[in-house]
């Protein structure tokens, strides 16, 4: 089985190889669906892809939808389900569009920033994670335009994408990605767009949450703070500065939500009023810090 494309038709190449030796249905084996436990066997499983954005090609699951008022993103899941072989080539990413080339660098690079500051996040993952996004950060933008075209700003892209996935398998990952499974079951919207258009409301209400904790929130704010250091190109890191920080993360997120030209969740259509049913169903995952409902639908009810 070879897949040759974005994020849906890899997790699709990978469910049709897990499920080919199988007389079965996939839904029997979804978490939270079926009652049945994947064994692993598959037939070989080559990926190939055509955007920088879920890191699938590095992943043990695959997410399956089924959209709709009672619709939901679950994931077939086990150890052998990751590639047999992954072929990333920047030469075949050069044709994706500037839309779908923004949508899924903000998803890449929420991926590593949710990695990052996890609540189950290591020494390895923080590694893997701080390199991603310091390839990614001064790329971001000039991928969507006018270097959509150049090669190693290209590759640069696809090391931080799949560098996303590799982290996002180890160390999990934040309320973003708990509020992408019941939207995106929900509406039809690309995963990319719930993840970028979400990620500054996201991080903004974190880094306020953490800071009302005072002591308790200090470790997650040092690691938004180390990122916002990072792309603010600071030669050494400073404690003193860790709002400063901060705030040059938060104010570079609303930056690149703008130049991206995210779509707000409201053109998918989703309202004010959805929101209560969606944030029933959203997972507060390895978030750093807690948030409760009325936190939650700011983050959402801010985008729509």
């Amino acid at each position: 089985m070879i897949s040759i494309g974005g994020g849906s038709v890899i997790d699709a190449g990978k469910a049709i190889s897990a499920m080919i030796p199988k007389n079965d249905e996939i839904m029997n084996y979804l978490e939270g669906v079926g009652n049945k436990n994947h064994d692993g066997e598959k037939i070989p499983f080559i990926a190939i892809p055509t955007t920088s954005g879920t890191g699938s090609e590095a992943t043990k699951n695959a997410v399956i939808s089924e959209i709709g008022p009672n619709g939901f993103k679950k994931s077939l899941r086990h150890d052998n389900l990751v590639p047999d072989v992954a072929i990333i080539d920047p030469d075949l990413i050069i044709s994706c569009p500037p839309s779908i080339t923004a949508a899924c660098g903000l998803d890449a690079f929420t991926q590593l920033l949710e990695a990052y500051t996890s609540s189950k996040s290591s020494p390895m993952t923080d590694a893997l994670a701080y390199s991603g996004i310091k390839h990614m950060k001064n790329n971001i933008i000039p991928v969507y335009s006018n270097e959509a075209s150049d090669l190693n700003v290209r590759a640069e892209m696809a090391y931080g994408s799949l560098l996303s996935g590799i982290t996002l398998a180890n160390a999990g990952l934040g309320i973003i990605h708990g509020l992408a499974s019941p939207i995106g079951g929900y509406f039809e919207i690309p995963h990319g767009v719930i993840c970028g258009t979400l990620l500054s409301e996201a991080t903004k209400m974190n880094i306020k949450k953490l800071n009302e904790q005072g002591l308790d929130g200090k470790e997650g704010l040092r690691k938004y703070a180390q990122i916002g250091a990072l792309i603010a190109e600071e030669p050494s890191f400073k404690d003193k500065k860790i709002n400063n920080y901060c705030s040059i993360l938060i104010s570079t997120l609303e930056k690149w939500t703008k130049q991206l030209k995210l779509d707000r969740l409201g053109k998918y259509g989703i309202k004010i009023e959805d929101v209560d049913k969606i944030i029933a169903k959203t997972g507060i995952k390895n978030n750093p810090v807690v948030l409760n409902n009325d936190e939650i639908k700011t983050i959402v009810i801010n985008r729509i």
